[in-house]
């Protein structure tokens, strides 16, 4: 088991692997955030890579490493847009989740279950989304991110600040009240202050170079990002 990886963290995950494409099952809620994840995650690359961010496959041939990929959210609007794509989970049920979703689909991403230490290569992108909070060892794991990176690569993290607010939405709202994720999902103690992976990040030769929140406006019953709000969920890109 790697050094990072919580090994109740990935039970807690695993009962419900073979709903991840179950758009109102159990990961209901990324499947609603992963259009803003993913415009985020497209306009980070294509302003560090000066690609052209209106074209249909803007990522063409760009390596990127999604760690915690689980279901494969994102790993496959990735492949799509051009991105030699590597997922990897220690989950074995969501890995085979993903494989099988991505056979039907048709698309040629390269799944892994294992941990991210293990990696031999090294990558233009790496991407760890809603996963830093479930880690054992915080700067363990952005080591290894480090790590894989190539020298000009980024980092781009998504994860939930440790905040009253965080916890009124993130655990008893999201958790409790609304249904949205399983009971015991998340454990406020682990959330991160920016300031805290920023720290991380530095420590490791990282330095943020964008960080938006990611708020819920009840309004439009829809997830948008935001300049100032990064009371409760964040992203975050990092370079050298």
């Amino acid at each position: 088991m790697g050094a990072t990886i919580d090994q109740k963290e990935i039970e807690h995950f695993s009962k419900d692997s073979a709903k991840w494409w179950d758009e109102n099952g159990p990961f209901k809620p990324l499947h609603r955030l992963n259009p803003v994840r993913m415009s985020y995650i497209k306009d980070q690359i294509c302003l560090h890579y000066d690609r052209e961010d209106d074209d249909l496959r803007p990522l063409k041939d760009l390596k990127i490493l999604d760690i915690g990929c689980g279901g494969g959210l994102v790993c496959e609007p990735l492949s799509r847009m051009g991105a030699n794509v590597t997922g990897i989970d220690a989950d074995a049920n969501a890995i085979h989740a993903a494989k099988d979703h991505a056979a039907t689909c048709d698309l040629d991403i390269n799944y892994i279950c294992g941990d991210a230490q293990g990696l031999d290569k090294k990558y233009d992108v790496i991407c760890a989304l809603e996963v830093i909070e479930h880690v054992s060892d915080v700067s363990a794991f952005i080591k290894i991110c480090t790590d894989k990176l190539k020298p000009e690569g980024i980092l781009i993290l998504s994860t939930l600040n440790r905040t009253p607010k965080s916890y009124a939405l993130g655990i008893v709202a999201a958790e409790y009240l609304l249904n949205w994720v399983p009971k015991g999902t998340h454990d406020w103690k682990k959330f991160l202050k920016p300031s805290e992976v920023s720290a991380h990040a530095r420590h490791h030769g990282l330095s943020p170079k964008n960080i938006k929140g990611l708020i819920f406006n009840p309004l439009k019953n829809d997830f948008q990002l935001s300049e100032t709000d990064l009371d409760v969920n964040y992203l975050m890109c990092l370079s050298r």
